[in-house]
């Protein structure tokens, strides 16, 4: 007994050594949502959810209970849910890379804000895409979308379901993407998600939503008042950055935990920051875009989950600072502070997805196209 328990010991110790991403990661501190700098937000009692017309902060938890939104009922009407796989081969935008498994990258010796990463290479991927198509939806008749990364979502699709039941959402076409694989510097996801240009929505925009009208015989809005996008972690920061780089095309973003870092790659002299320069600089400085904006972070989100030490690997902070920033600059934006929570936390999307996507989709109306 004593000899098994040293070598599982052992293996433990050189697992973690082998993985700088998982030596780097304790368990990040319960940060409290009336910190001094923190945005002022209104505490909700316990098991709520924020009202879906109100532009403000709120703070949720610490119970998370699904809403009802989220449970199959019967005689809702079900939407069709089709899938269909993407290889890289097929793909003149992202045609693949990978990171070396259990490598992640060097700080630069120069710059804390910088990871080196020489284990990234052209490599391979397919990835799944899944189509829902509502129970309401007339064949061959223009529909507003939404967009999701790191699919399929099955959660998503059984809110729509009830949502739409209850005309609380428009019927609305669901393309729920995966990504390219691996995540952070260096990996498909990573380049896919927190690179900070058009270059992601481009690729929907010209690769996945032609096969999706052609497969499934359904038209989807050119109106980006129709069109919407979410995501969680570097999936929300994808979300945002779609709207943001590309706001003729989406107008509507929903994101959890979004990954508002330091975690571009390769590096950019334009935006050194990456994602961090959102609230840093970018939206500060710019002219307010036509963009609404769900927001969610959890008290025990990241913070500093990798080697980098450069004071904007605080997942908590970045969506602090989203909030002011969109705050300051008089953005229509809700900001969900949720108590008992950790990084996409999957039992607050399972609390507040139904009210986040009611909110998200308020004031739409189809446009003569």
């Amino acid at each position: 007994m004593g000899t098994t328990r040293l070598r599982v010991g052992l293996l433990i110790v050189l697992f973690a050594a082998a993985s700088p991403m998982m030596a780097q990661h304790p368990a990040p501190p319960t940060r409290d949502p009336k910190t001094p700098g923190f945005v002022a937000a209104k505490e909700l009692p316990d098991g709520s959810v924020p009202p879906a017309d109100a532009d403000e902060n709120f703070i949720i938890g610490p119970t998370h209970t699904p809403a009802s939104e989220m449970l199959v009922h019967e005689g809702v009407p079900r939407g069709a849910v089709h899938t269909f796989t993407m290889s890289s081969a097929d793909s003149k935008i992202f045609p693949g890379i990978a990171r070396d498994s259990g490598t992640f990258g060097t700080v630069s010796p120069t710059d804390p804000a910088t990871l080196v990463v020489t284990t990234s290479h052209p490599a391979p991927y397919t990835r799944a895409v899944a189509v829902y198509v509502p129970a309401q939806y007339v064949p061959g008749t223009i529909a507003p979308y939404i967009v999701g990364a790191d699919g399929p979502d099955q959660s998503l699709f059984t809110a729509l379901d009830n949502l739409i039941a209850e005309r609380r959402v428009p019927a609305m076409i669901a393309i729920s993407i995966g990504n390219g694989g691996g995540d952070a510097q260096g990996s498909e996801r990573g380049l896919e998600y927190d690179t900070m240009s058009g270059r992601y929505a481009e690729f929907v925009e010209t690769e996945v939503l032609p096969l999706v009208e052609r497969q499934y015989n359904v038209k989807l809005t050119k109106d980006p008042e129709g069109r919407a996008t979410m995501g969680g972690s570097s999936g929300g920061s994808a979300a945002f950055i779609m709207a943001w780089f590309h706001p003729e095309l989406y107008h509507r973003v929903l994101a959890y935990s979004i990954t508002a870092i330091n975690q571009q790659w390769p590096h950019s002299d334009e935006t050194p920051h990456g994602a961090w320069e959102f609230h840093e600089r970018i939206i500060p400085n710019s002219p307010v875009k036509p963009i609404r904006v769900w927001l969610e972070v959890g008290d025990r989100d990241f913070l500093n989950p990798n080697v980098m030490r450069d004071g904007m690997h605080d997942w908590v902070i970045a969506s602090e600072n989203m909030a002011k920033v969109l705050a300051a600059k008089g953005y229509h934006y809700q900001f969900v502070f949720a108590r008992n929570a950790g990084h996409v936390d999957r039992g607050v999307k399972q609390q507040t997805l139904p009210q986040a996507l009611e909110w998200l989709w308020r004031g739409y109306a189809p446009q003569p196209q």
